[in-house]
């Protein structure tokens, strides 16, 4: 769960790397792509340009590189050749990347398009959620406090935050302990140490926050049909505070 300076260096790179991946999707004309090519070129990107192995692909029996969840998708959604990215939807693009042993995670939800004036605020508000979280992040402070912030802030704008995922702790392995749980109270939980490595990914919904998973044992969608945005990081707690190991050179 600590990692050692050595260890947190080697997170750097991974978080960098991957940080560049979705620079790399940031100048991509989503619209009119299917969900299996954008798959393939975050593989091809990952794999040639920067050396590295998507660290989701064979996870628990996952045949590919990340998830892609289109809409009412909350998480989880399968890359396929006949989902086809249309103008106006919004995509969460979840991602990991692997490299010298160590693992970064991270998601960004896309706007594709002219995407309705209700859908950009539910994707603002979860991108402000998980940063609501971030802002917690401090050695001597609890995981309670992350997840009481995220929601407040979700609920403060009439949405409501899905209780089933959550973030993890992460470095040699994909989801390591502790589960950085959405919800909780203040002062309530692990608390956090210094070298503690996790992610933070707040799941954001348009209505009910009750989910459902789909036939192919992957897919969750939300149960009433309506929107759902995600964004993650990992972070790293330092001596004084949070470093976001996935940072974008936008700030995002």
């Amino acid at each position: 769960m600590v990692k050692t300076p050595d260890e947190l260096e080697l997170m750097r790179i991974s978080g960098k790397l991957l940080a560049s991946v979705f620079e790399m999707l940031d100048g991509q004309d989503l619209a009119g792509m299917s969900t299996m090519q954008v798959n393939d070129l975050v593989e091809r990107f990952i794999t040639i340009d920067l050396a590295a192995r998507p660290a989701s692909k064979g996870q628990y029996g996952f045949k590919y590189v990340l998830n892609c969840s289109i809409n009412d998708v909350v998480c989880h959604g399968v890359p396929d050749p006949d989902t086809i990215i249309r103008d106006g939807d919004i995509i969460n693009l979840d991602i990991t990347l692997e490299k010298n042993g160590f693992i970064a995670d991270s998601s960004k939800t896309y706007l594709v398009g002219n995407v309705a004036p209700a859908a950009r605020r539910l994707a603002k508000v979860a991108q402000e959620a998980m940063w609501q979280g971030i802002r917690q992040v401090r050695p001597g402070a609890h995981l309670g406090d992350i997840g009481f912030a995220i929601e407040r802030h979700a609920k403060k704008h009439g949405y409501t935050v899905v209780r089933e995922y959550c973030g993890h702790g992460i470095g040699r392995e994909m989801h390591e302990e502790p589960s950085v749980l959405n919800f909780g109270r203040p002062g309530t939980g692990v608390k956090l140490r210094e070298g503690m490595t996790f992610t933070i990914e707040p799941m954001v919904n348009q209505g009910s926050r009750m989910v459902e998973t789909e036939d192919d044992g992957w897919t969750v969608v939300t149960r009433d049909g309506k929107l759902s945005a995600q964004f993650e990081h990992t972070v790293a707690v330092t001596a004084t505070g949070v470093e976001v190991l996935t940072l974008r050179a936008d700030g995002s």
